[in-house]
């Protein structure tokens, strides 16, 4: 896959008009089709003789593809300047892998390069040629989409918004690249040559591209790790010696061994040492940029799927260096001590992901507790337990090895089967969203569990179990109520979003959200053994009147609704009582799920009350849930059988959490059949493409942080311009400073006004004084000015005050618009209604852009004061859709604009036509790169 740059095309030396330096930030670690990694990189002077031994390893095909010619060599003049950019107007990125000289010196080694030079400087439409070169090894493997994403990302950075490229007809891979990338692109034949062009503004079609190529290389990725058959297990060997001379690492190498010999599943253990030496795992030649060392490249005596390492870091590092060629997929680290132990540990896990990642691999940890699956034909044993899950249809992931054993023994108490168990330990790598996406399509989870101690990239977690949760539940625990737990060893960046963020992120997902590991196993045991219901009516039969109405009370508090009155039947009842009376409750269209609770007081429990609701339950389909004395987990008891098919009813130990659970599998259900909405997606400016208005709001703001480099609260003119670019009018006001200057701001902006002190504190304080409207000609607005003047000296500090005079906007509910950009979460996006409902009782709602329709009208009616937009005691009703459509629109500048620090619309105010912007405060401050950036990377 390569696309030209012409031999014979002169490259003279460009002078950069920005001073910057090596974009550090443009560094990532990426996964390929295969499930192998790679390193990308801005290109650096030095890699010229790794890139003059990537040209020379191209077939003749390919260099003909890259430079219209037969090129064998790079001629040194040519070679200097690829390799010598600025990184603004000419920029070149590489992939590269470990390589080894003849003579087993290490190396990196090229395997992919793109390049973009700026063709027209103009501002705003800053146009750059792009190139592409990659290993004949590596074609077919998705090298070049991610070159794709990654240059179009730092090419928006730098300002430049199309591509464009000449590739020759027969270069079909390359075409295929820019056609399927989704964006908007061009093409057209002159001369034997395609010049395509590609509109770099990302579309609907571009994140839906590069969302499914993410999903299939990460489940790819998660697929070699749990499909491993061979596993090599390296750590110190056991002394023999007492156990209080037993190193923490032997401890964890001989509970690996002692659980493989008492479960070895379908894994074969190999044991460094023991069983295998490095020399029998070593490849027979060291590879090149021709060759992959992803899966499946070993070419020794003994290769190995995985391996597990106890080790200290530096002895981990360097058993990674050495699995180079053995076909490992990837490395469970067992051992602590790394990011936890400060700076140096810090750096040591960055070397540790930055070689694994170089060598093709995964990392699983540090201080993970392992991998276990339970797969028929290839079980996977390559953890710390030793007894693992009886099989079933539930995936479990955990962070910490301690929530991993809560979690694992829970799931074997209460008999419930695991299909896949992973503990990411400290999460450096693996986490929760690569399972997830190898989740998606596992036929053999039916369930997902999650228990998270801290939540590293909640965009993407929003965006991956979002997808899953519409094929697939998501049962979620994240450590702590509001998700703020920062265990030793994680890396979490720091939030100053609202508590409520994290569980606005989770609803937005359309996840699951229980407090702990017992009401995680509480809805896991209902999804994985019950049908989804239909509705929320629940139908209740209990063993006492008194436990019924206790039952029926639970029931409407979870928002279900009780069908007609419950049942009760005592724990004595003759056979013929319980038959009709379970008949009437599974007769068709009774209810939607049922309830069974039986609690005897002095009879003994009978198991006829039990067997007849499980028999009705698998013979009509119909969710039930049971809470009865002794009876917890999924037992034989509540097991019937039906046209050959086995169904388990979920025993609860109390009433409660069978109906609380009960009640999240019914909002789960509600939430798959709802209509989620399309992206919101307003036509931006009048006159101009949404292109256009993109392009100048970015350069608006690089041109306001040029002039201010550590951020500015934009004025009056700029803030409109800016909102603008987004199809928002900003009501026109002007500042005064005496009763004569606000007659004649009056008199330019027509009668009647309103007129307002300027301070933030007072400006929308009407109970102090700080607002006037409606003022309807001159005599008035001067008496209004100088009492307000007066009201303004005696309440602030300042000598001065200034007043702000703006034309009176249509009557109407006052609401507020704000976003912030967080440095976790990225842009939040927060509505409510002006006044003490914002200011005294919080009453806000929040969404993390993109929003489709859907969050935005949540948001609007979610506030508890929202009845006052719908003609609350005969007031007119506000035009909601506008309001909907000014907080659209506040999303998509925010989702687009990471230099919005925070936006402030204060009062917008909604009439029965129209909604009004009055006030705007807008802060910009350079843009830290995103945690879910429009390309695809690994964690690094």
């Amino acid at each position: 896959m390569d696309q030209p740059e012409r031999a014979d095309r002169k490259v003279g030396t460009v002078r950069s008009p920005y001073a910057t330096g090596y974009p550090v930030e443009w560094e990532a670690d990426v996964v390929l089709r295969d499930g192998s990694t790679a390193h990308v990189r801005p290109i650096r002077p030095e890699d010229a003789d790794a890139l003059q031994r990537f040209q020379m390893a191209q077939s003749e095909r390919s260099t003909y593809l890259r430079f219209f010619a037969a090129l064998q060599r790079i001629p040194e003049r040519l070679l200097t300047q690829l390799v010598t950019v600025d990184h603004v107007r000419r920029a070149a990125l590489v992939a590269v892998r470990p390589g080894t000289d003849d003579d087993g010196t290490s190396r990196e080694d090229i395997v992919g390069v793109t390049r973009y030079d700026v063709t027209d400087d103009q501002p705003g439409r800053r146009t750059a040629e792009v190139a592409f070169n990659i290993a004949d090894a590596l074609q077919g493997q998705g090298l070049g989409s991610v070159l794709l994403e990654h240059i179009a990302a730092a090419a928006r950075e730098r300002g430049v918004h199309r591509f464009i490229a000449e590739v020759l007809p027969q270069n079909r891979a390359m075409l295929g690249v820019f056609r399927e990338a989704g964006y908007a692109v061009e093409q057209h034949l002159d001369d034997g040559v395609v010049t395509v062009s590609v509109d770099l503004d990302p579309t609907d079609r571009s994140r839906e591209v590069m969302a499914d190529r993410e999903h299939r290389t990460e489940a790819r990725s998660m697929q070699g790790l749990l499909s491993a058959r061979r596993v090599l297990l390296v750590g110190p060997a056991g002394t023999g010696q007492s156990a209080d001379d037993t190193t923490i690492d032997e401890l964890l190498v001989d509970r690996v061994r002692e659980a493989h010999a008492a479960d070895p599943g379908d894994t074969e253990l190999l044991v460094l040492g023991d069983d295998v030496t490095w020399a029998d795992l070593a490849p027979d030649s060291s590879t090149g940029p021709d060759s992959s060392t992803g899966p499946d490249s070993s070419t020794g005596p003994t290769g190995v799927d995985l391996a597990v390492v106890a080790a200290p870091p530096d002895e981990v590092i360097d058993t990674v260096r050495r699995l180079r060629g053995t076909g490992a997929h990837g490395v469970v680290v067992l051992s602590a001590g790394w990011a936890e132990a400060g700076p140096a540990g810090m750096a040591r896990r960055r070397e540790l992901l930055r070689t694994a990642h170089g060598e093709g691999m995964r990392v699983v940890g540090p201080a993970s507790y392992g991998l276990l699956t339970n797969v028929p034909g290839a079980r996977l044993r390559a953890s710390l337990a030793l007894t693992a899950p009886r099989p079933g249809r539930v995936g479990l992931f955990s962070q910490s090895a301690p929530t991993a054993v809560t979690a694992a023994e829970t799931v074997k108490r209460r008999g419930l089967g695991l299909s896949t168990l992973v503990s990411a330990g400290h999460r450096a790598d693996v986490s929760g969203n690569d399972v997830m996406q190898y989740w998606q399509d596992d036929p053999h989870t039916d369930v997902v569990c999650l228990y998270l101690e801290t939540l590293g990239n909640p965009r993407k977690f929003s965006r991956i179990a979002r997808r899953l949760a519409l094929v697939k539940p998501v049962v979620v625990v994240v450590a702590g109520r509001h998700g703020s737990v920062v265990p030793p060893g994680h890396t979490v960046r720091a939030t100053r979003a609202p508590r409520r963020m994290l569980d606005e992120v989770l609803r937005q997902s359309g996840v699951i959200r229980a407090e702990n590991t017992h009401q995680l196993m509480d809805v896991a045991q209902v999804l994985a053994h019950q049908p989804l219901p239909a509705g929320g009516r629940v139908g209740i039969l209990a063993s006492s009147p008194s436990l019924a109405a206790l039952v029926a009370d639970a029931v409407a508090a979870a928002g279900l609704t009780v069908v007609g009155p419950p049942e009760s039947l005592s724990a004595g009842a003759p056979d013929d009582e319980i038959a009709a009376a379970v008949d009437a409750l599974y007769a068709p269209d009774a209810c939607d799920a049922v309830v069974l609770v039986s609690v005897p007081v002095v009879l003994p429990r009978t198991e006829a009350m039990a067997r007849a609701v499980a028999e009705a339950a698998a013979r009509t389909g119909r969710t039930t849930v049971v809470s009865a004395l002794g009876l917890h987990g999924m037992p034989d008891e509540l097991a019937a059988s039906h046209d050959g098919r086995e169904v388990r009813l979920p025993a609860f130990s109390t009433p409660e959490d069978a109906v609380w659970a009960l009640g999240e599998v019914v909002r789960y259900a509600r939430w798959r059949t709802q209509d989620h909405g399309a992206p919101v997606r307003p036509a931006l400016r009048e006159g101009v493409s949404d292109g256009v208005a993109r392009t100048q709001a970015r350069t608006l703001v690089e041109s306001l942080l040029g002039r201010h480099p550590d951020g500015t609260v934009l004025d009056q003119e700029a803030a409109t311009e800016l909102l603008a670019c987004y199809g928002l009018t900003l009501w026109g006001s002007r500042l005064v400073r005496t009763p004569q200057e606000a007659v004649a701001a009056a008199q330019e902006l027509g009668w009647p006004v309103a007129l307002k002190i300027a301070s933030p504190a007072l400006r929308h304080r009407a109970d102090l004084g700080g607002v006037r409207l409606d003022i309807a000609d001159a005599e008035d607005l001067t008496e209004d000015a100088e009492r307000m003047l007066a009201a303004a000296s005696a309440l602030l500090p300042a000598p001065d005050p200034v007043l702000e005079v703006q034309a009176m906007a249509p009557t109407g509910v006052a609401c507020v618009v704000r976003s912030v950009e967080d440095e976790l979460f990225g842009p939040v996006v927060s509505f409510g209604l002006a006044g003490d409902a914002v200011d005294l009782l919080d009453d806000v709602t929040h969404g993390v852009p993109p929003l489709t329709d859907v969050d935005v009208a949540r948001m609007v009616r979610g506030v508890r004061a929202a009845p006052r937009l719908f003609g609350y005691q005969g007031a007119p009703a506000a035009d909601v859709a506008a309001l909907e459509d000014v907080l659209a629109r506040v999303s998509v500048m925010a989702e687009d604009l990471p230099e919005l620090a925070s936006v402030e619309l204060y009062p917008v105010a909604v009439a029965e036509r129209g909604a009004s912007v009055l006030h705007a405060t807008i802060r910009l401050r350079p843009a830290e790169r995103r945690t879910d950036a429009l390309r695809r990377a690994l964690p690094g």
